[in-house]
């Protein structure tokens, strides 16, 4: 079954080098395919991922996106982000999060060309994501931009300047892209929830100043430990920061699931969730 799911979903993940910075998201060696700590292990669980439909779909319509899979048109997606999109945290390249909403789309629309490109540098801000954006994203055109964004704001504890927001997804809407902004993940070791939670808050107002779709990856996270009591290491890495391979394919299946939801409504159907022990 996964082998049919990427014969009809292509997922192109292109791994990007990036300077190492102090006190930010822990960068990864440079390298053409992603290289990751040689103490990530894979992760296997019994327990079926936690996912709740209507808390799941984005408040935002994704036009363009649906018009493609109207028209039976190829889909590109370009994910945007730092190092958890770039996939630290991750087994293999095909754990990190980028290379998974492919499959759930996959799942509701089998005969569908999806391309997923990986565009996540580890340890970037929102300002320096503006200055390769022409080059990483403009160029290629996609039809749907997921940018994940805020983490490594909280990490240095610096100002998330809402007009880098705007800028960014106002120059993403001119080529006719739809996006979906992503908050941090919920990682109480290194974020107090006062300031997670202002993060989250400036994120969620541009997008909605933008008319943009965004998705609540913190809420999510922090309601798989509050709500579903599932411990940390359940989602979390060694390093207590990024997600591991159930974090990240349950996050990404949500996502999936919401972007389904989105462009199809009441078709969707959501299945093949991965799981996980309490």
């Amino acid at each position: 079954m996964r082998h049919a799911l990427f014969l009809r979903s292509v997922v192109a993940l292109l791994a990007f080098s990036a300077p190492a910075f102090a006190g930010v998201e822990l960068p990864t060696p440079v390298a053409t395919a992603v290289a990751l700590p040689s103490t990530v292990a894979p992760t296997a669980h019994p327990r079926t991922c936690p996912l709740t439909l209507d808390r799941e779909r984005l408040l935002a319509p994704l036009a363009r996106t649906a018009q493609r899979i109207a028209d039976r048109l190829p889909v590109k997606i370009v994910a945007l982000g730092s190092s958890s999109t770039y996939g630290v945290g991750a087994s293999t390249t095909a754990a990190s999060y980028p290379s998974r909403p492919a499959e759930q789309l996959a799942l509701g629309l089998p005969d569908q060309q999806i391309t997923v490109l990986n565009r996540g540098i580890n340890g970037e801000e929102a300002t320096q994501t503006l200055s390769r954006l022409d080059a990483d994203v403009i160029a290629e055109r996609p039809d749907l931009v997921l940018w994940q964004i805020g983490t490594n704001a909280l990490l240095r504890k610096i100002p998330l300047e809402p007009n880098s927001l705007l800028e960014g997804m106002t120059r993403m809407k001119k080529i006719g892209a739809d996006v979906v902004l992503i908050d941090p993940q919920y990682a109480p070791r290194f974020f107090a929830t006062r300031d997670a939670e202002r993060i989250v808050s400036i994120i969620s107002a541009a997008s909605s100043a933008a008319h943009v779709a965004m998705f609540h990856r913190f809420a999510l996270m922090r309601r798989w430990h509050e709500i579903d009591r599932l411990p940390l290491k359940t989602f979390l890495s060694w390093d207590g920061l990024h997600l591991n391979d159930w974090g990240y394919a349950c996050f990404a299946k949500s996502l999936g699931t919401a972007i389904l939801e989105t462009v199809m409504g009441s078709k969707t159907v959501a299945s093949g969730l991965p799981t996980a022990r309490r």
